[in-house]
């Protein structure tokens, strides 16, 4: 059996940031020994479950 590696669910998006958010985000992830994607991930997730309902 060959070993084939999968991606899972996840889907390659790109966007811009600015500079400055961009290097706080690499700081908070290295601070908390998380990737730039896993720390957005779970930034996207808090943001998204605690937003206010209008």
């Amino acid at each position: 059996m060959k070993f084939i590696p999968k991606s899972g669910e996840k889907e390659i998006i790109s966007f811009r940031l600015p500079k400055d958010l961009l290097t706080q985000i690499d700081q908070l992830a290295s601070k908390n020994s998380l990737s730039r994607n896993e720390f957005m991930i779970q930034c996207l997730e808090y943001a998204i479950d605690n937003i206010a309902e209008k």
